[in-house]
């Protein structure tokens, strides 16, 4: 063995224990950098159980809106917090009173990548149902009306015309002033209620009144996709009754788990495919790619590309996409949904979501359909598929 003698010997042991040392530090520095990564993995939600304290909710058939809000939110987030994939974050569990601008604030805070916050409904005759509503302009004064009652909570808070601005609760034009800086999170918003009010209506067989816009503050106070669920109307007998019960306050809660799942396994899915790739190919027109790409289709699900939504009914036009074709659209409720090619053939999506992006659709991604209902993408994946 080669040795190191005289005065060159200590001089390469202290250079030894130094690098030593550096790689220790380094080893340490880079396990603390994957702790630190994989605890950034885990999804943040929020959970907001709408009202509390000192302000009530309404009090359809005698029940408390606030009351039921909470349980729902309690037993959705001990749901989650089982699952290690989930970071749950509450803007209250207890029966207290939160301002409106706060609630956004812990969202904002806790850097969440979902906001969803749990309310019902209430009306003068005995309507019914369920709705998910993401922010928007109202379409209607029916959607109005659900906003104002929502956005009133304000008015019990001190100084609330320093904290929003000058927002009138009562004012359709304060609603119509919303700057809507969560635009960017708009498609996603409206992913997560799709699956909500399609769970309420599968699963549990809940009426179902539609995914809906409307200018509700707690959603314009947050900076990533968010929610807000009605989950019915206390204000109908068997509704409220129903809402009323631990055994429906279970089970909207475990729905709402559900969606929130399949959202977060849909967003991985965009990024996590175990489907092999194809060859690149430099093509962009689509019956081209079909030829090019053409492996193997998953039967009965359509594949789309999702580029836009919104409450405008967009003439479907090339010029009115960047040039995009083979275009189509679909309403859910009140909002239109826009989406770019159609195939079964999933590593051909891909291609052509590449290609919406290239176009300057750079938030646009890949929905499944299933007997023309949308699905989780994690679902769709893993029905057989066949030679194209």
């Amino acid at each position: 063995m080669f040795q190191i003698k005289g005065q060159y010997a200590h001089i390469f042991m202290k250079k030894r224990i130094i690098y030593s040392s550096l790689l220790l530090v380094f080893i340490y520095t880079f396990s603390s950098f994957i702790v630190e990564e994989n605890q950034k993995k885990k999804f943040v939600v929020v959970l907001d159980a709408g009202h509390g304290g000192s302000d009530p909710g309404n009090r359809g058939n005698g029940y408390k809106e606030k009351d039921i809000a909470l349980n729902v939110v309690l037993t959705i987030g001990a749901t989650l917090e089982k699952d290690d994939r989930f970071e749950v974050v509450y803007t209250r569990k207890t029966d207290k009173f939160v301002e409106l601008h706060e609630r956004g604030k812990i969202a904002n805070k806790a850097k969440a990548d979902l906001f969803v916050s749990v309310h019902c409904n209430s009306h003068r005759s005995q309507a019914s149902g369920t709705e998910t509503f993401v922010l928007g302009l109202h379409a209607n004064d029916e959607n109005f009306n659900v906003a104002k009652n929502e956005n009133s909570v304000i008015l019990l808070e001190d100084n609330y015309e320093a904290h929003y601005d000058g927002f009138d609760p009562n004012s359709p034009e304060s609603i119509i002033g919303l700057i809507l800086m969560q635009e960017e999170y708009l498609d996603q918003s409206l992913t997560l209620a799709s699956y909500v009010e399609n769970g309420f209506n599968k699963s549990l067989k809940r009426k179902t009144r539609g995914v809906k816009q409307a200018g509700f503050v707690v959603l314009h106070q947050t900076y990533m996709p968010s929610v807000l669920i009605e989950l019915g109307f206390l204000t109908n007998n068997k509704e409220g009754k129903y809402l009323n019960s631990k055994k429906g306050q279970d089970q909207m809660a475990s729905s709402i788990v559900g969606a929130i799942v399949n959202y977060k396994e849909s967003l991985d899915s965009i990024y996590q495919v175990s489907e092999p790739e194809p060859e690149r190919s430099s093509v962009t027109n689509i019956d081209s790619l079909t030829t090019a790409v053409g492996e193997k289709v998953y039967k009965g699900i359509i594949f789309k590309v999702q580029i836009g939504a919104g409450s405008n009914d967009i003439e479907l036009k090339s010029g009115n996409f960047k040039g995009l074709d083979q275009l189509s659209k679909v309403q859910f409720g009140e909002v239109y949904k826009y989406y770019f090619g159609s195939t079964s053939n999933y590593s051909l999506i891909k291609e052509l979501r590449e290609i919406a992006v290239k176009k300057g659709f750079d938030s646009s991604f890949v929905v499944a359909f299933k007997e023309d209902q949308i699905i989780p993408l994690t679902e769709a994946l893993k029905v057989n598929t066949s030679p194209n």
